[in-house]
């Protein structure tokens, strides 16, 4: 239909259908009943062809692989025209395209983002905080309609109410927006002093926001319809709440699970010895057995962070680190001396890592 290669690029594909249809365009055409027909035709290879799904199953199974995929019957309404032509001739409203785009019509009011900082340890159990977000909302006096009071916009005179204007550019109708109303369709001939005719003010919206226990840095949190205002009806934007979660003094966090090191004596490797370690929730106690090296890691189960929207729960691990004592005293030194001489070890590099022997216990 396009009259291209199966091996046309993007660009390719484009510039064929500009060309037909600007000839097979209805308003140029306006006698011809079979001109709009080919117009829905090339206006639907185009849809298929500059999508890189539809485009594949085509070029698989031809008309019939894309035949269900719900393209509208009129073809072109699915085709935007303002961006095809509007790179050609400047401007994106040709043929009276555009419409929806229209300030007139009702728009969606902004979303908004605010951030937060929490504990380490609320962002592990969880809390609540208040904030105030600075949205704009719906002017009081004028009700939104950006008018004095018992004033309302009237329509503008220039385009009709229409918000866009039509010119005749060889054989084009063309619409633009209006300069007059800038598309809204009315005019304020008296503004509002309060929102001085915007419509909107800005206000100061307190939320509540309650965090979930399991929380992460980063985490967001949605609260529709409590952002901006819409204008002329249309719905409120959402805001975003984005936590930041402090750190913790001794606490590292990967997921669900908490690593932290204790530092443990000697004696206390070589004999065995039950230590205090903290935790999220108060001191708990683990059994150092004897003959501990340095850098072994034990695992206290459930006494990590709780999971996001679950009942589950990680794991403490705790990385025991022998303490070398940086100055003796006379006797500490007789009795280590002598202990020395009992022992013997040969001093050889080992082959493996004791980091790599932990993570082969825990895997």
């Amino acid at each position: 239909m396009l009259g291209i290669e199966r091996t046309a690029t993007d660009v390719e594909i484009k510039s064929a259908y500009r060309r037909l249809a600007m000839q097979y365009h209805p308003d140029r055409n306006p006698d011809d009943p079979g001109a709009e027909e080919k117009f829905k035709e090339c206006s639907e290879a185009y849809t298929i062809l500059s999508d890189s799904q539809k485009r594949a199953q085509y070029d698989r199974f031809g008309h019939q692989g894309v035949s269900s995929n719900g393209f509208p019957g009129g073809g072109f309404e699915s085709v935007d025209l303002g961006d095809i032509f509007g790179e050609m001739f400047g401007f994106g409203d040709l043929f009276g395209g555009g419409g929806s785009r229209r300030r007139g019509h009702a728009q969606r009011g902004a979303d908004l983002r605010e951030d937060i900082t929490i504990g380490f340890e609320e962002a592990a159990f969880g809390t609540v905080k208040h904030v105030n977000v600075r949205r704009r909302e719906v002017c009081e006096q004028c009700h939104g309609t950006g008018a004095s009071a018992g004033r309302q916009p009237t329509q503008c005179r220039q385009c009709g109410g229409r918000g866009q204007v039509r010119y005749q550019q060889g054989f084009f109708s063309i619409a633009r927006t209006c300069p007059a109303c800038q598309g809204l369709g009315t005019v304020i001939e008296d503004p509002c002093k309060r929102c001085k005719g915007e419509g909107l003010v800005t206000r100061d919206h307190p939320i509540e926001v309650k965090i979930p226990a399991g929380v992460e840095e980063g985490t967001r949190i949605l609260y529709s319809g409590h952002g901006d205002a819409g204008l002329h009806g249309g719905p409120a934007g959402d805001v975003y709440v984005v936590l930041k979660v402090k750190e913790h003094p001794f606490f590292e966090r990967e997921g669900k699970d908490l690593y932290c090191a204790v530092p443990i004596s000697f004696s206390q490797a070589a004999l065995g010895a039950e230590i205090r370690i903290p935790t999220l929730e108060g001191d708990a106690t683990l059994k150092v057995p004897e003959g501990t090296q340095s850098g072994t890691t034990f695992r206290l189960r459930h006494k990590g962070v709780p999971v996001l929207n679950s009942s589950g729960r990680g794991d403490l691990f705790v990385e025991v680190k022998i303490e070398t004592p940086a100055k003796l005293n006379k006797r500490q030194r007789e009795l280590l001396q002598e202990l020395h001489s009992t022992f013997s070890v040969d001093n050889k590099p080992e082959r493996r890592s004791l980091l790599s022997k932990v993570k082969n216990i825990f895997a």
